[in-house]
């Protein structure tokens, strides 16, 4: 950007916009292969846990984990989708619950630690969370609370699965350790209103 001269300042700007098209186009191609792809792993009237926001407001297109939840109940229906808050910015709570109304997909907002009660009280088919990224061995980093998520999955029994695109995926990086986890302000979770 900076190579460039104020008289070519329209040509790079024509530049960066079709790459940025073709980013967002890549984008959609991508989520909707991970729906079509991911759809089958969950059985008729499936009672599934995701975490975050993973759907259309989170990508350029149907979502990653949203989107692979949508997909499975338009193929064989979804009884319950459990979205939990994703504390401390509520994510889940704000942005995933408007958009399963949005497609009229069954929802309910659980407390983040009430996840594993649900697990252990009645039948979980399956949990589905996106990535934030991935470093080459698979470790993958993820809003807080995935984690505590993932250790009751599989104390439970409960299949864990991770949609994420390739554009997720940090080889550079050999495992989890290089991976920087997200501290938010103490004032996030300590002050009400």
């Amino acid at each position: 950007v900076n190579n460039y001269r104020q008289s070519d300042a329209r040509g790079l700007y024509d530049r960066l916009e079709l790459k940025a098209f073709a980013i967002h186009s890549e984008d959609i191609a991508m989520c909707g292969q991970i729906a079509l792809n991911g759809a089958p792993l969950f059985p008729a009237d499936a009672r599934i846990i995701t975490h975050c926001n993973t759907g259309f407001l989170a990508t350029g297109g149907v979502g990653t984990a949203l989107g692979v939840i949508a997909a499975a109940h338009k193929n064989r229906g979804v009884k319950m989708i459990y979205a939990d808050e994703t504390r401390p910015l509520l994510q889940g709570a704000r942005l995933t619950a408007w958009e399963c109304r949005k497609l009229n997909l069954p929802c309910k907002v659980i407390t983040d630690g009430s996840a594993a009660y649900r697990m252990a009280t009645e039948k979980i088919d399956g949990i589905i969370v996106g990535a934030d990224r991935i470093a080459a061995n698979g470790d993958t980093a993820n809003k807080i609370g995935t984690y505590g998520l993932a250790v009751a999955a599989k104390a439970h029994g409960v299949p864990f699965y991770v949609a994420a695109p390739y554009s997720t995926i940090d080889t550079t990086l050999i495992d989890g350790s290089g991976i920087p986890i997200e501290e938010r302000p103490a004032e996030e979770i300590i002050r009400l209103g």
